[in-house]
């Protein structure tokens, strides 16, 4: 049984590597089952409470789940071999990236007087002056400012304090359907994600109680331009969900701003509750440029402490050369004239097709953001009729815990032409499969 599956190994340490061979090799792909702790166990020769370590320590490190009766079977998106985007065939349209129009992204270019480079920067590792710009960016939008760090990036700022806060097998409530890469991270540090429903409006106060109740350490949310169903808090859903997080002060409640300054709608941020544990976080890939790998969070004391902490025991600190580019750029009248129109060109285009596609009778999500999520029912035959037009679009497996079917579609550099097509190709599709006029839920 272990030759036939390809494990080997004698102590819980060596068997578990031997699993994580396998996963990272693609001989074990997502979902395929383990032997049962006993079979194994009489296969290597060993004790079946060493074969059930080693499962703990797969489980602990995100490579593997248990499902009761159904056994022991390897993540949908293990620690070592995370879910990468399937290639674009050649000739398609991508529309399943997200990523911003390169039309609107400034030209990235270094600053002409380096850092010197001998002293280490540890003991002052924010530049000032961009600390101040921040200050400034956030600021009236009603996020508290006294507290600010630097990550490379939302997930790198957010995979830190996780990692800091919480311990393996820890429950996180996560929008659902949600980030696929948050929830990679998510699993791959070992944790255990409670799915919240989201709707127009993001993150549903019912949903977060519900998931408060089993016991979650921390909450991962977006305020606006919710990837991938494009919902953004109104003030009265803001007042819901801080009434809902008041009631546990010690769960540390994530914002992930990721699209700020072309969410093209208001921020109702939950850091203006008065909540104990917060942090509110912004990057700029959405509209400076993807290479820029920085990121911004104000937070309570707390927070800033432990993440700058584990920071200076590992990177340190950003580099003080990335963030003169982004001080630069943010401080820039040509490149906040470029990131006006990129909001305004979002809107209209993800208005343009929501609206083509609605006059066809198909139900399309996206109150904000670069994204429409469109229900459907069945994925996989969407996708491929859409390809067959020429399209590619993101199947929404990727995204969802246990909300119902849909598929994303990027709409940055869909021209109003494009839309049109796209929403007949659309309606074409399901007419192929569906005898129903209209299609979506």
């Amino acid at each position: 049984m272990a030759i036939q599956y390809g494990i080997s190994g004698t102590t819980a340490k060596g068997i578990a590597a031997s699993v994580e061979r396998r996963v990272a090799e693609g001989v074990l792909g997502p979902g395929a089952a383990l032997p049962p702790v006993r079979r194994l166990a009489d296969g290597l020769g060993v004790s079946p409470g060493t074969v059930a370590t080693a499962y703990k320590e797969l489980r602990q490190r995100g490579i593997v789940v248990t499902r009761g009766r159904g056994g022991t079977v390897v993540a949908q998106a293990p620690a070592v071999a995370s879910r990468r985007p399937p290639r674009v065939p050649e000739g398609l349209r991508d529309l399943a990236g997200g990523h911003p129009d390169p039309a609107f992204l400034p030209a990235l270019v270094p600053p002409s007087r380096l850092s010197p480079g001998a002293r280490s920067h540890r003991s002052t590792p924010r530049l000032a002056r961009l600390e101040e710009t921040v200050r400034d960016w956030l600021r009236p939008d009603g996020v508290p400012v006294e507290h600010v760090t630097f990550a490379h990036g939302a997930l790198d700022l957010i995979g830190r304090l996780l990692s800091v806060e919480l311990r393996p097998g820890d429950a996180v409530a996560m929008e659902d359907p949600g980030y696929h890469h948050l929830l990679d991270l998510v699993t791959a540090l070992g944790l255990r994600m409670v799915p919240v429903a989201v709707d127009d409006e993001g993150m549903r106060p019912d949903a977060l109680r519900a998931a408060l109740r089993v016991g979650v350490r921390a909450v991962v949310c977006s305020p606006r331009a919710q990837n991938p169903y494009g919902g953004c808090f109104s003030a009265a859903r803001r007042d819901a969900l801080v009434e809902v997080l008041r009631d546990e002060p010690e769960v540390l409640v994530v914002e992930n701003d990721h699209a700020s300054s072309v969410a093209a709608a208001p921020l109702w941020s939950l850091t203006s509750g008065g909540l104990s544990r917060w942090v509110h976080v912004r990057t700029v890939s959405k509209f400076l440029g993807t290479d820029l790998r920085w990121a911004a969070a104000a937070c309570d004391p707390v927070t800033l402490a432990r993440h700058d902490g584990r920071l200076l025991l590992t990177s340190g600190w950003v580099s003080h050369l990335l963030q003169e580019t982004v001080h630069g750029l943010m401080t820039d009248d040509g490149t906040r004239a470029l990131v006006t129109r990129a909001q305004e060109a979002y809107v209209l285009r993800r208005e343009t097709l929501r609206e083509e596609l609605s006059g066809r009778g198909i139900e399309a999500h996206g109150a904000s953001g670069m994204n429409l999520w469109v229900p459907v029912r069945d994925e996989s035959a969407v996708v491929n009729g859409l390809r067959s037009y020429g399209w590619w679009v993101a199947a929404g497996a990727r995204f969802r815990l246990s909300s119902e079917p849909g598929v994303r579609i990027s709409v940055t550099d869909l021209e109003r032409a494009d839309a049109v097509r796209l929403a007949s190709d659309f309606a074409a599709v399901l007419g192929e499969g569906e005898s129903e006029a209209t299609y979506g839920g």
